[in-house]
């Protein structure tokens, strides 16, 4: 298992680190803080895998994602 930073997920994902802090504050990537914010490997695969055919753009209200 390996741990990943914020920066890091921000990277893997192509997204902004704030929006990984985003993603974390309401439940949808796990964290454990280890003087910074880490995400074992584990759950970013567990995200992907579950967040396939959603639509983030609200995180209030995650709906699936229609093409």
């Amino acid at each position: 298992m390996e741990l990943y930073t914020v920066v890091e997920v921000a990277q893997k994902l192509r997204t902004t680190k704030q929006r990984v802090y985003q993603l974390i504050r309401h439940g949808y990537i796990k964290a454990l803080k280890l003087g910074d914010l880490k995400i074992p490997s584990y759950e970013l695969e567990r995200f992907i895998r579950d967040s396939l055919e959603k639509d983030f753009s609200d995180l209030d209200n995650v709906t699936d994602l229609f093409i």
